[in-house]
């Protein structure tokens, strides 16, 4: 069984930062594109980052400057460096990937921006 697990989320003041890490494992062939998303309380899911398998990367608008996508294809990790964090920040962050041809989802991490 295929899967995704995120961790690195928790508490951080504002102006700090976060690494967040995504983890595939299980009977893996292909790993396509990766992505970051994230749900704030109230509000739709939506991607902030993305990478393809070569490293080509995308970014949302609002985190551009801000956030770093990344992938270790060895460790079959991606990564989302996260500066200048904002209470506007705050949500759960989801990674998926295309494992297998398949689109595969994280259970999420928590990030919380707050003083």
């Amino acid at each position: 069984q295929v899967q995704l697990v995120e961790s690195g989320g928790g508490l951080v003041q504002p102006g700090g930062s976060l690494k967040l890490s995504c983890a595939a494992s299980g009977s893996i062939s292909t790993i396509g594109a990766m992505g970051w998303y994230r749900q704030a309380p109230g509000k739709q899911r939506e991607l902030v980052a993305s990478i393809a398998a070569k490293g080509r990367t995308n970014y949302a608008d609002s985190v551009k400057g801000r956030f770093t996508v990344s992938r270790d294809n060895a460790k079959k990790t991606a990564y989302l460096q996260i500066n200048s964090l904002g209470p506007e920040d705050t949500a759960v962050y989801y990674c998926n990937a295309i494992i297998n041809a398949l689109v595969t989802w994280g259970q999420g991490t928590q990030v919380t921006v707050s003083s």
